[in-house]
């Protein structure tokens, strides 16, 4: 049965609560520009200087003392508002489903386990720091809606790109690299609203359909060994996934990335391919994103992605007094959770966590969970998947309240699961990721590095509890230098994270245990930083004839200028046992 697009029983409720909020929105606005005409970012900062503009501090106390006012003027009509609204909380789903009808059923669907039994998936999480623009601010980012409409064409442009595969002609290594940032033309913007928009893309294209190659985005490049820059491109050979790295097909023929190109595309480590990429992975069947509070933020993304993403879920939490009828908790934002798709949404189910303290109450965190409908099997059972995201609680040294909502995650999680799996249904992915808001390598978040969640679900750059495998790095950049030089465009983001000693300067440090000095790293290991975004993935919840393999791991630098945190890309290859179907 198809999710319900509107949060609200019916047509009637639903207006009336758009009549509260129109009510509260210019209240709320002036608001949000009396406290953002008085706090700047670094960048409007330095732009001031550089074209020596002396007017801003007229602009603020003017600007101050207007935008007061139009909020003075605006609070009655806002607290009518306000009675109209808060009471319909309790009626609301807490999010909105949208759904692109597509041209044809097959558009949605996986025929990969169908022909082959086998096929690969992708994901990617992404905390984008949408607040209100006066309270992005104080996180050094700006202008929230024109930052929504610039990530989403940057999105878009990533996963839609053709992709592209490079092979290497040598006799002794040889294999597939993901493309070089060169090859494919990027947005080089620092400022927000400056990203040319692109064309709409075509939605037709699946990463794992089984087509004709003549139909497929992939290309393929040939390397010579021995250095030299004429490459020639040639149509690939039938295959059932055009984004499938061949380093990854058969445990037979499975080869290390070439040293020729490992400065420019995937390299090999832990036999675990991976990469900095300045572009989101082509074709990313799943998308979490975190710190979309923003409603107009979250409509204008759901506007650009929808025609990649066919299946979103925005505006995800509750809001007023939680649980409802008590003012103990007041929920002025939702949980910033957006859940874009392209596959059918079967059910999806939030929880609100209870713990929240401090300014974390004020927001609705907590868990989504969705099953998606993948396709079906040789034997034509359905074929499913089981996507989470979540965003724990944010601030330093707490950490048995991240532990709380960890545990909350793994039971809520099996309770979704044990409540919505058939027995004539195979699972084949188990995926939980999101904003943690804890690294493996701090001292102060040893709590959370044991918790019990690690044994169910396996973390890609997890060596084991406070220690990190050593080509990972930090997801969480230096608020007070997104807009140097070094990190302002994809292009120099990708470059500073490959480069330890420029990436010591802008990745933030793990954090000490309270009364410790930190000693970081230890003798002899790299520099990682702090890495608070995660993708995990299970194993023992899927069907038993189902086999795993980690295709690719991503650290993606297209967001640059953009967001705070450095956006993970996870492709999983997922093999079926032909007798799979039997059971």
């Amino acid at each position: 049965m198809a999710l319900q697009a509107s949060p609200f029983p019916n047509g009637f409720v639903a207006g009336v609560h758009a009549v509260g909020w129109a009510f509260i929105l210019p209240c709320f606005w002036f608001l949000d520009r009396l406290i953002a005409v008085c706090k700047s970012t670094t960048l409007e900062r330095t732009q001031r200087l550089e074209q020596e503009c002396y007017l801003h501090p007229l602009k603020v106390f003017f600007g101050s003392i207007v935008f007061f006012i139009l909020f003075l003027a605006t609070a009655p009509l806002a607290f009518l508002g306000f009675l109209l609204w808060a009471p319909l909380q309790a009626c609301r789903r807490p999010f909105y489903y949208h759904r692109e009808t597509p041209s044809s059923p097959e558009k949605e669907i996986h025929r990969g386990f169908e022909l082959v039994g086998k096929a690969s998936f992708s994901f990617a999480t992404a905390n984008l720091c949408l607040l209100p623009d006066s309270l992005a601010r104080f996180n050094n980012l700006g202008h929230t809606q024109l930052r929504a409409s610039a990530i989403g064409q940057r999105i878009v442009q990533g996963v839609c790109r053709p992709h592209i595969r490079i092979f290497v002609d040598s006799p002794s290594s040889c294999g597939t690299l993901s493309p070089s940032n060169s090859i494919l033309p990027t947005v080089n913007t620092a400022t927000y609203g400056a990203t040319d928009r692109q064309p709409q893309p075509p939605v037709s294209h699946h990463p794992d359909s089984a087509v004709p190659i003549s139909k497929s985005s992939s290309d393929v490049v040939c390397v010579p060994c021995d250095d030299t820059e004429e490459t020639s491109a040639e149509s690939s050979p039938p295959i059932l996934n055009s984004n499938q790295n061949s380093n990854q097909q058969g445990r037979s023929g499975h080869r290390s990335a070439p040293r020729a190109l490992l400065s420019q595309g995937l390299r090999q480590q832990d036999d675990l391919p991976w990469e900095v990429s300045s572009l989101f992975p082509a074709d990313i069947d799943i998308l979490c994103l975190e710190e979309v509070f923003d409603k107009r933020a979250a409509r204008k993304l759901t506007d650009v992605l929808k025609p990649v993403f066919g299946h979103i879920l925005y505006d995800i939490g509750v809001y007023a007094c939680q649980p409802p009828c008590r003012c103990s908790s007041f929920k002025f934002f939702n949980s910033g959770l957006f859940l874009a798709s392209r596959f059918p949404v079967l059910e999806a189910q939030y929880h609100c966590f209870p713990n929240s303290r401090g300014e974390d109450a004020l927001a609705a965190k907590g868990l989504l969970s969705a099953k998606v409908l993948i396709g079906q099997n040789q034997k034509g059972k359905r074929v499913v998947g089981y996507f989470n995201c979540t965003h724990l609680h944010a601030p330093e040294g707490e950490g048995e309240i991240r532990c709380e909502q960890l545990n909350m995650v793994t039971k809520w999680i099996g309770d979704f699961e044990a409540a919505n799996s058939l027995p004539d249904e195979d699972v084949v992915f188990d995926v939980l990721c999101g904003d943690f808001n804890f690294d493996n390598c701090s001292p102060d978040d040893t709590l959370e590095q044991n918790h019990c969640l690690f044994e169910e679900y396996r973390d890609p750059c997890r060596a084991g509890p406070g220690k990190e495998k050593p080509w990972v790095i930090g997801t969480l950049l230096e608020q007070p230098t997104l807009y140097e030089d070094d990190i302002n465009t994809p292009e120099n983001l990708q470059r500073t994270l490959e480069s330890d000693e420029l990436r010591q300067q802008y990745i933030c440090p793990p954090v000490p245990a309270m009364g410790t000095p930190l000693v970081y790293p230890e003798a002899g290991q790299p520099w990682i930083g702090r890495r608070i975004d995660y993708i995990l993935y299970r194993e023992n919840s899927i069907s038993k004839r189902c086999r795993t393999e980690i295709e690719e791991v991503t650290f993606i630098t297209q967001l640059a200028g953009l967001t705070d945190h450095i956006p993970v890309g996870l492709r999983l290859n997922v093999t079926m046992d032909s007798d799979s179907a039997d059971e």
